[in-house]
This record gives C-alpha cells, sequence and structure tokens, in this order.
C-alpha cells in the first residue's frame, strides 16, 4: 500500500507576524507548490534521504550552494520529529496503534526559506500519511496546534500557528488567535473565506535572498517577551489589519485591500532591520501601482493589481532582480 499525501505552500496575505503573538492574520494557499510524503510498509522504520539532506558534495562550491538553497538542516529531522510527536500524541490520547513499520519519503517543490511554510508543509503532509496508515482521525481545528509544537518543542523553531492552520484547512482563513482562546482551547478561532472573494493577488519569490524565519522572529520575540512598546503595539495594528482586510473582503470590497498591505510591510520595516534586497523587491513592485508585502518573513512578496496589464509590468519590474511572479492557484 503507497499512501501519497500533499500539503501546499501558503502566502500571509495580512496580518503576520502577529500569529505567534495572539493577533490575527489572514493567509491563503498556493496550490503551485507543494510537499509531499509517501508512506509504504517496509520491515523496519525507515526515513530516505531527500536532495536536502546531503552531505557528500563534489566540491566546495557545491556545498556552499546546497546551503544556500536549503539551508543547514533538510527534512529528514522534520519527519523524525514529526513521527516521534505523532506517536506521543496517539499514545496520550490512548490511540491504539498496530505494530507495522514503514518507510517515509518526502519531495518538495516549494522555494526554500522564502517565507512560504515550506517546513511546516512537510510535517503537515507527514501527519496525514501518518493518519491513514494508522487510521487515526484527528480534528482539523487541532492539527496545527500539533504540528506546530513539532517545530516549536521539538526542535526549536520559532514560529506561530498560521502557516499550519491554512494547510489543514486550506482555502483562504481568517485567524483570531486571542489569548483566552488559544490558553484555553489550545487553538485560535478560524474562519473559512470563499476564495472567489479575493481581488486579484500575485505571489513573487526568489531563493537569492533566502533566509530561515528564525533570523526575524528571534529577534522579534525577545523584544516582544521584554515588553519592548513598539513591538507590542505592532502586534496590535497587525492584527487590526486582518480584521479591516477581513471585513472589507466579506464585504465584496477586496479590490480596497491593498493600502492595507502596504501598511503591513511599513509597519515590520518601521521596526525590523529588513535586508535591501526585499527592499528592493518591494518598492519594485509598488512602482508599478501594485501592493507588496511579505508572504512571510522575506524572500517572496505578496500583493494586489489592478489588471492584466499592471500583472506584465509587474513581472517586468522584478525581472532585473530574479524574481518570478506568479498569479496563485488557490482552489484545485
Amino acid at each position: 500500500m503507497l499512501i501519497h499525501k500533499k500539503a501546499f505552500a501558503r502566502a500571509g496575505l495580512v496580518g503576520n507576524p502577529s500569529d505567534g503573538y495572539f493577533g490575527k492574520t489572514i493567509s491563503f494557499i498556493v496550490r503551485d507548490f507543494w510537499a509531499e510524503v509517501t508512506l509504504f510498509e517496509s520491515p523496519e522504520v525507515h526515513i530516505e534521504q531527500n536532495e536536502r539532506d546531503d552531505s557528500v558534495f563534489g566540491s566546495v562550491e557545491e556545498l556552499v550552494r546546497n546551503v544556500r538553497q536549503f539551508g543547514y538542516y533538510g527534512g529528514i529531522r522534520l519527519l523524525k520529529a514529526g513521527v516521534k510527536r505523532f506517536f506521543e500524541y496517539c499514545q496520550k490520547e490512548g490511540i491504539p496503534m498496530h505494530g507495522r513499520n514503514f518507510t517515509l519519503r518526502y519531495q518538495s517543490n516549494i522555494p526554500p526559506q522564502v517565507g512560504m511554510a515550506g517546513s511546516s508543509a512537510i510535517i503537515t503532509a507527514c501527519w496525514r500519511a501518518l493518519m491513514e496508515f494508522y487510521n487515526v482521525e484527528i480534528p482539523k481545528n487541532i492539527v496545527p496546534s500539533l504540528v506546530l509544537a513539532v517545530e516549536n518543542e521539538e526542535l526549536g523553531i520559532p514560529a506561530g500557528l498560521q502557516d499550519r492552520v491554512i494547510q489543514a484547512y486550506e482555502g483562504v482563513v481568517f485567524m483570531d488567535f486571542n489569548r483566552a482562546s488559544i490558553e484555553k482551547l489550545g487553538h485560535g478561532i478560524y474562519e473559512e473565506i470563499d476564495p472567489a472573494l479575493l481581488p486579484p493577488i500575485y505571489v513573487a519569490y526568489t531563493t537569492r535572498l533566502s533566509e530561515g524565519t528564525e533570523v526575524l522572529h528571534n529577534d522579534l520575540r525577545g523584544r516582544w517577551k521584554r515588553g519592548d512598546r513598539e513591538v507590542v503595539s505592532a502586534m496590535y495594528q497587525w492584527g487590526n489589519l486582518a480584521q479591516r482586510v477581513r471585513d472589507m473582503i466579506v464585504d465584496g470590497r477586496g479590490r480596497e485591500i491593498g493600502p492595507l498591505l502596504n501598511e503591513n510591510f511599513d509597519l515590520r520595516r518601521r521596526i525590523c532591520k529588513l535586508g535591501q534586497g526585499n527592499i528592493d523587491m518591494v518598492e519594485a513592485a509598488r512602482s508599478v501601482g501594485a501592493s507588496a508585502k511579505f508572504t512571510g518573513s522575506g524572500g517572496a512578496i505578496v500583493g494586489t493589481y489592478e489588471d492584466e496589464a499592471m500583472f506584465e509590468r509587474l513581472k517586468t519590474a522584478l525581472e532585473p532582480l530574479e524574481v518570478a511572479v506568479i498569479q496563485p492557484k488557490v482552489l484545485p
């Protein structure tokens, strides 16, 4: 029996990075890119390597290229931590597990380390495969918190719930991570939005600027824990932007959200040190009239545009920066 499970890339439309700080966000799935995990029964538990896990290289230059593209860690640690946490969840909940072993392999075409949730996609796909293999059902609103725990608690990767929520629900989701809900229920309040209500949306990305989410979030997390007024205020403002964008989209005013997306990025730029390459990418997009903000922590942007003529100008403006621009597929 072969089990194939996918989880897709995502783009944070507005509100990020407040999801890890009791804020609000809107995110949508990007079906153009995905991680896929294949599981099949085998005599031993075996996790196969992917090119991201290579440790033998033909030259130093090849090693450097690999590290720049995939970072210092591949996907095996994600799968190992995911399996461990799944086993512990079933034990805690008293869910019986048969004793058969399995082999896991993964592949991903999600641009690495550009804020499109490549790591959580691998873990989410892994959990989906394990759930089918062991015939375990887990409520959809619970899965994101379990996947987040794999990264936060097992691997020490700082992140919020947003990526895991949208990868569990897919489509477009408004997420309210208010403290009372998170602390009482262990999850936020998630509202699915009709993707047809979205205005014309683009996603642009480059691996040339890639860096792990730890680079941004470690600094923000420390400042937030210390009660830095600027950061605490920013989290509230990001959450408020998400609420306003949600209301406008639901009211059929999606084409009016561009300025709020710009405000989301401008606020981040004021309180965070951003690389010039990321700033150049945003400013190039805005130069043709499109809105622009990070999809995550840098390396990819998302925004609105008016029509196909503007979309073509957008591609032309970003091409010299080695940035690819797509009209993302949100629905199957």
